[in-house]
């Protein structure tokens, strides 16, 4: 999905590649049951907030998971502020991800951290810093679990 061409468009193209009736935006309206005009105004982004069904019907449709949360990611406006991936690396890259964010010592350190910075039920302004580094190494693997979700689903639809 690349940053120039509407993400609708693109992967209704690339799935085109595997299933001929979708190189036709009216064969694909029509499996979708959504008009032609309707998914022309998704793809060309005349529509500014498709409907998420719609999003849910294309990313089955088009065998992209990632669809739905670049959907969260980017248009709606509670996903916007989570931690999704829109797309994922492939098994090797993801692995990594997982694996460095789950180091024994640091979950450890995290944990002991963690369970410190609750002990008063505050988060105090020293304690801040650290509760913002925490949040953000748990951040970092709720991505990469996000990305795994999407790569599990690719694998669960063939």
């Amino acid at each position: 999905m690349n940053g120039i061409e509407n993400v609708y468009l693109a992967c209704r193209k690339e799935a085109a590649e595997h299933n001929d009736k979708l190189k036709s935006r009216e064969m694909a309206a029509e499996m979708l049951g959504v008009s032609t005009s309707t998914l022309a105004n998704y793809e060309l982004g005349v529509t500014k907030n498709v409907p998420p069904d719609s999003v849910v019907m294309m990313s089955d449709l088009y065998g992209k998971p990632e669809l739905k949360n670049y959907y969260c990611k980017h248009e709606c406006p509670i996903g916007k502020d989570f931690p999704l991936a829109v797309q994922e690396s492939g098994l090797q890259g993801i692995t990594v991800k997982i694996l460095n964010s789950l180091d024994d010592e640091d979950i450890r350190e995290m944990k002991k951290n963690l369970l410190s910075i609750a002990a008063d039920g505050e988060i105090s302004a020293d304690e801040q810093e650290e509760f913002s580094k925490i949040v953000k190494t748990l951040e970092t693997l709720e991505s990469a679990i996000s990305e795994l979700r999407i790569l599990a689903e690719k694998y669960q639809k063939r």
